[in-house]
């Protein structure tokens, strides 16, 4: 197998895969198609019992969730979207509602969130792990991450795959996996490091779990 021509984030931003991906454009924050049944959680629940709530949602299209959220939270809350194209069309924000147009890659907050959230983002993100390993210090002490991950997307210099031992460096970090669902848990923010040195990411890797085209991320040993 030919070894792909890997890509650093700017290059892979403008890819084909990931420029127009459209995962999570339009899902609303309960019913059918939303965030409550992708994560397996009840959002509102994780975030009503605060004085003042805080939520960051990684890769949030048009942050239709957030706008939900806005109306049902108390006076205080801060809501953040952070997506590499934002709302295809712009509209007023409520005052709880901070929408971002960044890379996921590079952008930091200059909080701390009870509730961070990734719906499918990651399959478009280069170096996941390091991602993962960011956004975990971005927790409140008691906040909680869910996000989608797929394992297998995770592969060694040479091509192979990667699945287990990012697992299990994960877990070790104090994550929890649920293969059935391919969602990611972390509860409580802590600081991390993983034990890989990402090297690029091939978005010429196919479809995933998911049947869509994603980007596979390489790493060598740190």
């Amino acid at each position: 197998m030919p070894k792909p021509s890997l890509l650093a984030p700017p290059e892979l931003e403008r890819s084909a895969v990931v420029a127009n991906n459209a995962m999570n454009r339009e899902r609303g924050l309960t019913g059918v198609n939303s965030y409550a049944r992708e994560l397996g959680v009840d959002l509102l629940a994780q975030l009503a019992h605060r004085p003042a709530p805080s939520w960051l949602d990684l890769c949030s299209g048009e942050g239709r969730a957030l706008r939900e959220a806005a109306s049902a939270l108390p006076a205080g809350a801060v809501l953040t979207g952070v997506d590499l194209v934002g709302p295809l069309v712009p509209r007023p924000a409520p005052p709880a509602l901070e929408e971002t147009v960044a890379s996921v890659s590079s952008w930091t907050p200059s909080r701390t969130y009870d509730l961070i959230t990734c719906v499918h983002g990651l399959h478009y993100v280069g170096d996941q792990l390091g991602l993962l390993s960011r956004a975990a210090s971005w927790l409140t002490g008691d906040g909680l991450l869910a996000a989608h991950f797929d394992p297998e997307s995770v592969r060694h210099a040479d091509g192979s795959s990667a699945a287990r031992p990012a697992l299990a460096a994960l877990r070790a970090a104090g994550w929890e996996y649920s293969t059935r669902r391919h969602r990611l848990t972390l509860r409580g923010g802590r600081a991390v490091r993983l034990p890989f040195r990402y090297l690029g990411a091939d978005p010429a890797a196919g479809p995933n779990y998911t049947g869509q085209p994603a980007v596979a991320s390489y790493y060598a040993a740190a």
